[in-house]
């Protein structure tokens, strides 16, 4: 798969047009905090915890792809973030920059990354656009169901 393959592949998962329906940025898009903080039941994950996992793992894949050493995502921590930690929209939409910035930065590693990569980081890669497209399911179920509460 070419670099400009998998930088397609993620940014249809992600934030550009695709034919699956909506990506995860679409999946978020005009959620409030009060939305993005909703809880099906108490031990479930929010769309506010599952938009900073994604965060997350595109920066594990990034950092493995750069060499940069553990310990510089923006949150403590690892995997999921209990969120909100405090209930606002300036929270939220910080949170949301998260992410934002997380996609910004594994793509430019992705375009920057030799033509020579091993095969675990293009798996990696791939499994990246995969995981936003997951979760941007579960999000958009998420939503319904607190719409039909």
């Amino acid at each position: 798969m070419t670099r400009e393959s998998l930088l397609t592949l993620l940014d249809e998962a992600f934030d550009k047009r695709s034919w699956h329906g909506p990506n995860l940025r679409g999946a978020i898009r005009g959620v409030s905090a009060e939305e993005a903080a909703w809880r099906p039941q108490s031990r479930a994950h929010n769309i506010w915890e599952l938009t900073l996992h994604a965060a997350y793992w595109k920066y594990v894949v990034r950092r493995k792809l750069t060499g940069e050493k553990r310990g510089t995502f923006p949150v403590p921590g690892s995997d999921f973030f209990m969120r909100p930690v405090e209930l606002s929209e300036a929270a939220w939409k910080n949170d949301i920059g998260i992410l934002t910035s997380a996609h910004r930065d594994l793509r430019a590693a992705v375009a920057a990354m030799p033509a020579s990569a091993p095969q675990k980081i293009l798996h990696m890669i791939r499994g990246t656009a995969s995981h936003d497209v997951y979760h941007a399911g579960q999000i958009r179920l998420l939503r319904k169901l607190r719409a039909g509460r």
